[in-house]
């Protein structure tokens, strides 16, 4: 018996010392050929078998190969693939250096930040210089007329996926989605979920300019079908911008690259002649660039620009540093390619993005595509089938059957680049899985998270009503206790031009039934919410509800529930009983105007008293005042880029120049009007960019009030009563401090993106970026609406016993930040610089706010 197991145990070992025999160990590292940056997740495979592996975060790979193969191959998204012989002679540690595709390098190695690099007689950056100064001699847009189709293409989808193995006896509700996995240039498998697009025509004119994108077909289906389609479309339109390399800034992911064709490129690159090459009878240099600080927003890769005057681009190919300060980004490639045409103009014809998403390191994550094809150029004045092409209001304009065009439509017009290997299209997979009842009914509660709203219906065609937003069923204050509140809306199934909205809302403490109703009629058909843009309509809205007095949400709702936490209690508060007659409207130059006429009546409660001054200085307690008003509106915001929501319009950037003008006015004794009154306010909105160094947000408004009135008909400083970030609202101050009826206000916040912490060892691996705030607020309160300095003081209001004086020093606070902490959470540290005397105040404090980002 013992013999038998040591014979077996001898035969046991010999297998495996001959199976070990029979096998190479092939490990090393794969990174990129120009800058050096490790290539993780790259695909080693054996050619013809299914062996291989992919490479960890820093490039690293190991991979034992039977030696009876031939050949392994190493493959990764926008480099040529690289393949060796297998022999048993692969011991050692290999570095395996890809080259981006279509780019011959020989044998050149770059090691930036290795080597003592200087700008100062370097060759290269002669070069650049030069290409940079004839970047504009060879635009398409120094053409009276341009005009081109696009065809336009983004896809997302699971990255790596590998199907489940079928377990015996078990079948699989979601085995399926098997027939639906694709395969990428480089091997690796993925499973798409979101697919759209596009195919248009885009016109463009000079003088007077004009821009004009008519959109020929549209669709889309996947995962994304819960927000809204337009907003969808224009959110990914900002973060998949068009990428103009000859510009300063590239906007991308809504943050700003510099481009390396920027005047700053020599100081901020570093760039190197890798090799020339011989491309269609000219001359061409292979133009090499790597950032000099790895975690700021450039890019390293190449560029093939022809040696003669013109410096004309062929080819250009970028990758983001493997350290940038970028979230969820763990590779991106971009390819764009220029012919020339008329002599001395570039003409794109493609223009490439893919990238690979994490959110976290171990994640396989996702793998998106944003791929532009562009074809028929011509330099020529609109046919006459299009003549009238300028003339329209829209910057884009969509044909009557653009969103429902033909299967056989797409074949014959979608490129060959556009495509897929696997001909199963995402409409069908979302098909198949909204037959599972576990992802019907997740798809159904992610809908509600994200709109705030329940539909009253299953099928989207035929829900008429919706029951929210849901975040205001239930939060609370000091005067009513709990608030509970129910309300909804139409949906433009029930009229895409006649919209009904409210609420009814009850107070445990104060025990009031409150309530809003809106009846809104649109000149407009509305496609998926009453507020979508462009407004045109008639609004007459009947509301009576609680007012907090010096507290104003301008960028959430006030009975959102994660409000209800306070830094001290907002028991400034009156009842307001309002009816409002509306008419408003927008048109695509970003102008909007309208004309408001507003009848309300204001309680007093014992929280803010309307104690009456009379002619012989004698207080008396009031009840309530009225007011009959008419206000007008004016905004100003060009090429504003915002995600419409059913109640809001969540700015995308805040690139645009936003500029608001409005005027209140009442007669007394008109209509019930307990006063005459004036007020004016003046406002402007901007974002400025400075390229590497960040970016700053200013807001700055000014206003008065013309007449003599009670002080909550007065400006009433914005307080930030909670602990959360709040634009336009003082953190340290409290509500109804100062009361004041002339003011200049300015919120001036930079975010400096990591300027500082990306240069400080460890710390920089965090990707932490730093923000600074500074705000204030100069008020002015003259003698007329001052009860007690006012010498004909008759129907002012005594100020409540929390309001103090505001001095010739404007009111001021300062506040530091980090942001990007963990990725989404942002927390800041405020000083408030004065009136430090003031009772009841909080002199410093800490706030926080949650924003996913780039």
């Amino acid at each position: 018996m013992n013999r038998n197991i040591i014979t077996f145990l001898v035969v046991i070992l010999f297998s495996y010392a001959y199976s070990v025999a029979q096998n190479v160990v092939f490990k090393g590292k794969v990174t990129d050929s120009v800058n050096g940056d490790p290539l993780p997740y790259a695909s080693i495979i054996v050619k013809g078998t299914t062996i291989g592996t992919t490479t960890d975060m820093d490039g690293n790979f190991k991979l034992v190969i039977p030696l009876q193969e031939e050949t392994v191959v190493i493959s990764y998204i926008g480099y040529d693939t690289y393949s060796t012989a297998i022999s048993d002679k692969m011991a050692g540690f290999y570095t395996v250096k890809l080259v981006p595709s279509g780019i011959s390098l020989g044998e050149v190695v770059v090691k930036p930040g290795k080597e003592k690099y200087k700008n100062k007689d370097n060759p290269a950056v002669a070069f650049i210089r030069k290409v940079i100064e004839n970047r504009d001699a060879t635009s398409p847009l120094n053409h009276d007329y341009f005009q081109y189709d696009r065809y336009e293409k983004m896809l997302f989808a699971m990255d790596d996926y590998q199907p489940k193995k079928k377990k015996k006896g078990k079948k699989d509700k979601f085995e399926f989605v098997n027939e639906f996995v694709d395969t990428l240039d480089a091997g690796t498998t993925i499973l798409p979920v979101c697919e759209k697009e596009r195919i248009e025509k885009v016109f463009y004119r000079k003088s007077p300019y004009g821009l004009k994108q008519l959109v020929k077909a549209s669709k889309t289906a996947g995962v994304d079908e819960v927000f809204s389609r337009d907003g969808v479309q224009q959110f990914l339109g900002e973060v998949f911008k068009e990428i103009d390399i000859f510009q300063n800034n590239i906007p991308l992911f809504l943050q700003r690259f510099v481009s390396p064709l920027s005047k700053i490129g020599p100081g901020f690159y570093k760039y190197y002649l890798l090799d020339t090459l011989d491309i269609d009878n000219s001359r061409y240099i292979d133009l090499g660039f790597v950032p000099r600080s790895s975690e700021s927003f450039g890019f390293t890769g190449h560029m093939l620009v022809r040696m003669d005057t013109t410096y004309f681009i062929k080819k250009i190919h970028m990758n983001v540093p493997h350290d940038i300060n970028l979230n969820f980004v763990s590779r991106m490639t971009i390819e764009q390619e220029f012919t020339e045409r008329n002599g001395n103009t570039r003409i794109m014809t493609k223009d490439d993005i893919q990238v690979n998403f994490k959110f976290t390191e171990n994640s396989k994550g996702m793998y998106a595509r944003r791929l532009n094809i562009y074809t028929s150029q011509s330099f020529d004045m609109p046919e006459e089938e299009y003549a009238g092409i300028f003339n329209e209001s829209a910057n884009v304009i969509a044909q009557d059957e653009a969103y429902n065009r033909s299967d056989e439509y797409w074949k014959d017009n979608r490129p060959d680049e556009g495509k897929r290997r696997n001909p199963n299209s995402v409409e069908k997979l979302m098909t198949r899985l909204r037959s599972v009842p576990l992802f019907y009914y997740t798809e159904k509660v992610v809908s509600v998270l994200v709109s705030g709203y329940i539909p009253t219906n299953k099928d989207p065609r035929e829900n008429k009503f919706e029951f929210g937003p849901m975040n205001t069923t239930i939060s609370g204050n000091a005067i009513e206790g709990a608030r509970m509140r129910i309300g909804g809306t139409t949906t433009p199934v029930f009229n895409d031009r006649l919209f009904l909205d409210g609420y009814m809302a009850y107070g445990t403490r104060d025990e009031k039934l409150k309530y809003d109703v809106l009846v809104e009629y649109s000149f407009n058909d509305k496609k998926e919410y009453r507020k979508e843009f462009p407004v045109h309509s008639l609004r007459f809205e009947y509301m009576y509800d609680i007012n907090k007095l010096g507290q104003q949400y301008m960028y959430t709702n006030k009975d959102n529930i994660l409000l209800s936490i306070r830094r001290q209690q907002d028991t400034r508060a009156t009842y307001l009983r309002k009816a409002e007659l509306t008419y408003y409207r927008e048109h695509y130059n970003g102008m909007g105007y309208g004309a408001i006429v507003r009848n309300r009546r204001e309680y007093a409660t014992e929280y803010s008293r309307f104690h009456r001054f009379g002619s012989d200085g004698s207080i008396t307690p009031v009840g309530s005042y009225d007011m009959t008003e008419m206000e007008f509106k004016f905004r100003y915001a060009k090429d504003e880029k915002f995600y419409q929501t059913r109640n809001q319009r969540v700015p995308i950037t805040y690139d645009a120049l936003i500029f608001n003008l409005s005027h209140v006015m009442a007669k007394k004794g008109f209509l019930g009007s307990s006063y005459n009154y004036h007020r004016t306010d003046i406002g402007i909105q901007k974002r400025f960019w400075f390229s590497a160094f960040g970016y700053a947000d200013l807001i700055t408004k000014a206003g008065k009030v013309w007449t003599k009135v009670p002080y909550p008909m007065l400006i009433l400083p914005n307080a930030n009563l909670t602990y959360t970030i709040q634009p336009e609202a003082y953190t340290n101050m409290n509500a109804m401090e100062f009361i004041n009826d002339e003011y200049i206000s300015w919120d001036l916040t930079y975010y400096m993106n990591g300027l500082i912490m990306n240069r400080i060892p460890l710390v920089k691996k965090l990707k932490l970026r730093e923000v600074v705030c500074f705000r204030g607020l100069w008020g002015n309160l003259t003698d007329k609406n001052n009860p007690y300095k006012s010498i004909e003081k008759e129907g002012l209001y005594a100020f409540p016993d929390c309001t103090c004086e505001m001095g010739k020093a404007p009111y001021m606070e300062l506040s530091f930040g980090i942001e990007n902490i963990f990725k989404f959470m942002r927390l800041d540290y405020v000083w408030r610089l004065n009136y430090l005397d003031n009772p009841g105040i909080q002199t410093h404090g800490v706030r926080c706010t949650m924003k996913m980002s780039f």
